[in-house]
């Protein structure tokens, strides 16, 4: 099924999923403070199904939010923490499935132990992905050092890649063995669980910021558009595109023809590049000629010199645009990698526009994936401080139980 863009009007809200995990903890905590010994089914029950609800419903959001603006860090957000719930309530299953199997099942303190290791045990069952996905990323970056230069901004798949490895290894080293009093045991294995759980977390959010690339790349406008931006980027010395700007006019064409092909709506370029300290001619210009070349006639074509960067590409197209017709249908080309950004810029600056993305290296898709996590971390820090805390709030109170 085909998810159409900016078809919905309201962000996605989640206040039903925050009734229900109200719900579920009170009924949970009611259940194991009882003075009873079989309460670990009821439990587990009431688990699987909170999950599975909740599952739903952030399913629900990332498909509205993709609806409503795709090019949001929510959509990475419903996504991971999707696949965090999912994670979970495969973990509760198999405990239920043990629970109704086994003729003396784990009640009590076996219960509790169960639910606070489920994100270590899902560690040990992504540790070879987690491998092979920082291999790849090194590889990538080795790669994308040798074509683009060694700029820090190019180390980003490195660094991410220590860290995954370095947290695996981290917590299988320590986790396993440790002896002291009861209080020292407990505050261990509270700190276990609680980095189990959190470095879970940021690999679902790092799958997530996968996800959401590719699908903004891929995607493909609506063919009733009346504008369609070019980025630009940089330029030859001769003031003929590079391959990489060739790239991103040549699928605006692209698109152009087949939109006029189905519908019979013709479009307006933008041409949207300023000149460099560097550059003979704005990018603007280059693209407007090479446009002409092709055929496209001069009074199609609508010049941005300005810009610097994607933003100001963003906010200088939008005031040319409103100028010619407020009321236009904007798509933009650039990059595949380059969509999920560029289209960030375009909400920021109150435009709705759609991307659609142009082939390029391999090589640059891995840091284009780190970015948009790491800015999902610090664009949405009060989120996280919300999710960090209610995780460790969770795990203080399954070990107080345990250890009770």
């Amino acid at each position: 099924m085909r998810i159409r863009f900016d078809t919905r009007d309201k962000k996605p809200k989640l206040y039903l999923l925050l009734g229900l995990t109200a719900a579920a903890a009170l009924a949970v905590t009611g259940l194991m403070l009882r003075d009873e010994t079989a309460y670990a089914l009821p439990v587990l029950l009431i688990l699987d199904v909170y999950f599975a609800a909740a599952l739903i419903l952030l399913i629900r959001a990332w498909v509205g939010q993709l609806q409503y603006n795709p090019y949001s860090y929510n959509t990475i957000f419903y996504f991971g923490f999707g696949l965090l719930d999912l994670s979970v309530l495969i973990s509760h299953i198999a405990a239920t499935v043990r629970l109704l199997r086994l003729s003396e099942g784990f009640e009590g303190v076996g219960l509790l132990h169960w639910m606070a290791g489920s994100a270590a045990n899902f560690m040990l069952l992504s540790s070879p992905f987690i491998l092979l996905f920082s291999a790849a990323l090194c590889v990538s970056n080795i790669a994308l050092m040798r074509h683009e230069g060694k700029r820090p901004v190019n180390l980003l798949g490195i660094l991410l890649a220590v860290l995954l490895v370095g947290g695996e290894i981290l917590y299988f080293r320590f986790t396993f063995y440790v002896s002291g009093s009861q209080l020292q045991v407990m505050l261990h294995d509270l700190g276990a669980n609680v980095f189990a759980a959190v470095y879970l977390y940021f690999e679902c959010m790092i799958l997530g910021a996968i996800v959401a690339d590719a699908i903004a790349a891929r995607h493909e406008p609506e063919k009733d558009r009346d504008f369609v931006i070019i980025l630009g980027c940089g330029i030859r010395e001769d003031g003929t595109p590079t391959p990489l700007l060739r790239g991103r006019i040549d699928r605006a064409l692209e698109f152009d023809r087949r939109q006029q092909a189905e519908t019979g709506k013709v479009l307006t370029f933008v041409t949207s590049g300023g000149q460099g300290p560097d550059e003979v001619i704005s990018e603007s210009e280059c693209m407007k000629r090479y446009l002409m070349a092709y055929g496209v006639a001069e009074e199609r074509i609508l010049q941005e010199d300005r810009s610097a960067s994607t933003f100001e590409n963003m906010l200088f197209s939008r005031a040319k645009i409103l100028e010619r017709d407020p009321d236009g249908k904007i798509a933009f080309s650039t990059t595949n990698y380059h969509v999920f950004r560029s289209g960030l810029f375009a909400r920021r600056v109150k435009m709705r526009a759609v991307g659609m993305g142009a082939e390029t290296r391999w090589y640059f898709w891995p840091n284009a994936a780190v970015r948009e996590f790491v800015g999902l971390l610090t664009e949405h820090r009060g989120k996280q401080a919300l999710i960090f805390g209610g995780m460790i709030a969770a795990y203080i109170a399954l070990t107080l139980l345990i250890y009770r």
